[in-house]
């Protein structure tokens, strides 16, 4: 049985009639991907019982539907999770839709509980990194991302696993994208041989 870890009124698979809490939005109605656009191995993203499965070769899949003009700058953003063994993935924010490739713009935050990359679940990725996951493998958790301003926060079944503020003029090497700024969310099917599985995807929208 899928259990519910967070919102009052959630059933197996997804939020009870698709509503959200107050002040949040919906992202992903537990039976399709509408509003969602995936990139190079569309195959990688299915939807089943009521959760994103993401299994196959690399592809990411971006919001596009029509909160926010799926265009978010300040925001919370929530998402169920839970990961098969040695499985990798990853939610992008502030990122735009890229055909191929990892994604250039935006922050990832890492989902990895046990993959060879030692960079854990709730990391900010290549910027604070966890060493430790917070999660398990094959158990559900919530990943919960904060952005105000400069402001990153990042939380794994409530616990705080980084605190960030973007620095002026912040340069990470390698990827000059890699800003606050404003855009929309993806998540990340890594490799093949990683399994996960999303659910109760949503976000509110801060002044």
């Amino acid at each position: 049985m899928v259990s519910c870890i967070i919102f009052a009124g959630c059933q197996q698979g997804g939020l009870a009639g698709g509503k959200a809490p107050s002040g949040w939005q919906s992202l992903f109605d537990g039976k399709s991907l509408d509003g969602w656009k995936a990139s190079e191995n569309k195959s990688t993203f299915t939807v089943r019982d009521g959760m994103i499965v993401v299994k196959g070769d690399r592809s990411h899949l971006f919001y596009a539907g029509p909160v926010q003009n799926a265009n978010f700058t300040n925001f919370e953003f929530k998402a169920d999770v839970m990961t098969e063994p040695g499985s990798n993935s990853g939610m992008y924010i502030h990122t735009a839709y890229q055909e191929t490739d990892w994604p250039k713009k935006g922050y990832e935050v890492q989902v990895n509980n046990s993959h060879s990359d030692w960079k854990r679940t709730g990391s900010l990725y290549d910027v604070q990194n966890v060493r430790q996951s917070p999660a398990k493998d094959n158990e559900w958790f919530t990943e919960h991302i904060i952005v105000q301003g400069k402001h990153i926060v990042i939380k794994v079944n409530g616990v705080t696993t980084v605190d960030w503020t973007e620095p002026e003029n912040f340069s990470s090497e390698g990827w000059p994208g890699r800003r606050l700024s404003s855009g929309t969310f993806a998540l990340q099917g890594h490799d093949p041989k990683s399994v996960i599985y999303y659910k109760n995807v949503m976000v509110k929208v801060l002044p």
